[in-house]
């Protein structure tokens, strides 16, 4: 299946490749200067999508080792939007900051910046609880463990990420014997049986706040877990991560202060920017490595 996805002006591959290119072994993605190769399970069936960046257009090759139903053919497209950031339009944020003395020249001078999803609600969420407390490279490593632990490989080599399904078939040992701790380890295949049992369903057109209220049952699961998969899997623009210690981390540096807001300030000064704190947050993030004036 071929499918050309339009791309606006201004638009920042860099920035996709690079949350693509997190992993430097790229087990179940491949980043090269103008593509992405990314392997998923869909519906129990490898899938290889693989998007060609170009002026104005990605140009997107959907590869199944099985039948091309129409449900993978729904799930491909989401996935590829999801993961090309075209799931928030940025300008509603924009236009509303364009006068903030906080987030304004934040927003002016990466006025081209999106929020990238992940390809699955699943991954997003697996994601998070992989990477909770820890740095960034070792939350990496166990991601690339799980994937070869849990997934299956496509016939073009990559491994796919795998789904609640293949996630629910292994036990806890094959994660703890690979540097998972047990609570992580729990949470992450308590949350792949429920959905492989329909308990949960994971569903980006589903109510929100149901959603919310129904990961937050989840023993291991909490606030920062829920935005933050809000945020990766469901292209939610109203996120608030005022528990994340980098977005406490931006503020301090654009207030000018000596100490981070503590978790109450920071859900209030994100508070000002409804219904957008998901942009709000991206923009935040983003700061942290560019230049604090223009």
């Amino acid at each position: 299946m071929h499918i050309e996805l339009p791309l606006p002006p201004g638009y920042r591959a860099d920035d996709v490749l690079a949350f693509h290119g997190r992993d430097p072994e790229g087990v179940a993605e491949q980043v090269a200067p103008d593509r992405i190769h990314k392997a998923v399970l869909l519906d129990g069936v490898a899938v290889l999508l693989t998007v060609v960046l170009a002026p104005g257009v990605a140009a997107c090759d959907v590869h199944a080792d099985g039948a091309m139903t129409a449900s993978i053919q729904a799930q491909a497209r989401a996935a590829l939007a999801g993961m090309l950031g075209l799931l928030i339009d940025p300008q509603p944020f924009l236009h509303a900051v364009a006068g903030d003395p906080l987030l304004g020249p934040v927003a002016r001078r990466q006025s081209g910046l999106r929020v990238i999803q992940s390809a699955s609600v699943f991954e997003a969420l697996t994601w998070a609880i992989i990477g909770q407390q820890i740095n960034l490279p070792f939350a990496i490593a166990l991601r690339r463990s799980f994937i070869l632990q849990a997934g299956r490989r496509h016939s073009g080599g990559l491994w796919c990420y795998p789904d609640p399904a293949a996630a629910a078939r292994i036990g806890a040992d094959a994660l703890t014997t690979r540097k998972f701790s047990r609570a992580k380890a729990d949470t992450l295949l308590r949350l792949a049986a429920l959905v492989d049992g329909g308990t949960l369903v994971l569903d980006r057109d589903d109510d929100i706040a149901r959603t919310s209220a129904a990961l937050l049952a989840i023993k291991g699961i909490g606030p920062w877990t829920v935005n933050y998969a809000l945020l990766r899997g469901y292209g939610y623009p109203d996120c608030s991560l005022h528990g994340d210690v980098a977005i406490r981390t931006a503020f301090q540096r654009l207030l000018g202060k000596d100490t981070k807001p503590d978790i109450a300030r920071t859900e209030a000064l994100l508070a000002a920017y409804r219904p957008h704190r998901t942009m709000a947050c991206a923009h935040l993030w983003a700061s942290l490595s560019a230049p604090l004036h223009e």
